[in-house]
């Protein structure tokens, strides 16, 4: 994908910079205009820890780029990482202000598309992730005024869609641990495509997720990865290699700022890293 937008950078160091009271909507990379109008435009969200980033987060990008181009009459002209704020109290959880900075770095050093966004990760409180898809919503298509026709002589609104890994939906498919009006506007208002993981039953996961499945796209994987954050964090801890499971700058960062050395995790964390 072409990178024709260089607004939306703060001149100060990048996102991982930014404040509460210095933040700008990163847009470097968004391609605002259409090179097919016979397409709905359409940016991909990931929401999550990314604590740390892997291959895995960055690979459902390509994976969903290419479902939608194949499989679909979507055109992906943007997406984006948005770690969660350090609000979310979650075991492993590193500050924000690193997490943000790796997302960063494997964002921008080893893609040419992907962005950012820590509007999510600097706020107080924790911000649900329906909340976080109209923040993109208002961005993209109220402030910046959506995407250019191919023709350039129109605008066009762009579709917003949640991208996650098969567990999310195992978790919205489990009675009580979404609000049902979170789940009918993220699923009805946006939609999802969801990355197949082993372990995770789709068809049992998708049959409580019936009033939303038209929205709802599962992206199969040819090539297994289960690599997770989870295990990375283990491997560290055991003070094992990490090389070739994530972007060799999140590594440096790793190592430059000692993350992830401290024993952190749950029993219920631990038992899930080492399976």
């Amino acid at each position: 994908m072409s990178t024709n937008n260089t607004a939306g950078l703060p001149q100060n160091g990048g996102v991982s910079a930014m404040t509460l009271d210095n933040y700008i909507f990163p847009a470097h990379r968004l391609r605002r205009q259409q090179a097919d109008s016979n397409r709905i435009p359409l940016v991909l969200v990931a929401c999550g820890s990314f604590s740390p980033i892997t291959y895995l987060h960055l690979r459902m990008f390509e994976m969903a780029n290419d479902y939608a181009r194949i499989n679909t009459q979507y055109e992906v002209v943007g997406g984006y990482l948005s770690p969660v704020s350090d609000a979310y109290r979650k075991a492993g959880l590193a500050p924000s202000s690193h997490r943000v900075r790796m997302c960063e770095l494997a964002a921008e050093e080893t893609s040419s598309w992907l962005m950012v966004d820590p509007w999510e990760a600097i706020q107080p409180e924790f911000t649900p992730t329906a909340q976080v898809l109209d923040h993109f919503e208002y961005e993209i298509n109220q402030h910046l005024g959506g995407a250019l026709s191919a023709d350039g002589q129109h605008r066009r609104p762009v579709k917003i869609m949640l991208l996650a890994g098969a567990d999310l939906i195992g978790t919205m498919s489990t009675p009580g641990v979404w609000a049902e009006k979170d789940l009918d506007h993220i699923l009805g208002n946006y939609g999802a495509m969801i990355v197949e993981r082993s372990g995770t039953d789709m068809d049992e996961a998708l049959a409580s997720l019936k009033p939303w499945e038209d929205n709802i796209h599962v992206i199969n994987q040819m090539i297994q990865n289960d690599v997770s954050s989870t295990k990375i964090r283990m491997f560290l801890k055991r003070d094992m290699s990490i090389e070739y499971l994530l972007p060799r700058p999140v590594i440096r960062y790793i190592e430059e700022h000692n993350l992830y050395i401290g024993d952190d995790m749950n029993p219920k964390e631990k038992q899930k890293a080492s399976q």
